[in-house]
């Protein structure tokens, strides 16, 4: 007895079901933007004493990001370092990294640090600061911690 009240909507389910379809397509496939991140690649003691560092910055995201800004407050075996600031201007696809160098006059406590190595052990480090990007815009605070460790046969490099 419900079938001719049926029949009346059985014309427009195929119209229905369609828009339904494209209604879910609407906002394009969804891209996440995860917070990015820097870390030292490798540490090279100059023969004045500086420090050059190759700084890995890297993109989790699923969208590429130009990176602005790095900012951080470097401490290595629980020493102040320095800071560093670099404005590398990358643009580093989803999922990727790339490395910015900068150099840094680290305090007489940490290039003690890295020193007493001597070819052997490793050493904690960590960058504390901010990391600004453009495209999508983004400050975001970062802290980092990781291990340097001497590579053989690099006299005065860490990675």
């Amino acid at each position: 007895m419900h079938l001719p009240r049926l029949s009346r909507f059985l014309p427009s389910l195929p119209l229905a079901i369609a828009m339904l379809a494209l209604a879910s397509c609407a906002s394009g496939p969804h891209k996440d933007v995860f917070p990015p991140r820097a870390s030292i690649q490798q540490l090279t003691v100059q023969a004045d004493g500086s420090w050059k560092l190759q700084v890995r910055m890297q993109n989790f995201s699923g969208v590429s990001m130009t990176f602005a800004k790095v900012e951080a407050k470097v401490e290595v075996a629980g020493n102040p370092a320095g800071d560093m600031s670099l404005s590398p201007a990358l643009r580093i696809g989803p999922e990727s990294a790339d490395i910015a160098e900068i150099d840094l006059k680290p305090s007489s406590a940490a290039a003690q640090a890295v020193q007493a190595l001597k070819g052997a052990g490793s050493v904690r480090y960590k960058l504390s600061g901010r990391i600004v990007t453009t495209d999508p815009p983004s400050d975001q605070p970062y802290t980092f911690e990781g291990f340097l460790s001497p590579v053989p046969g690099l006299t005065g490099v860490l990675r």
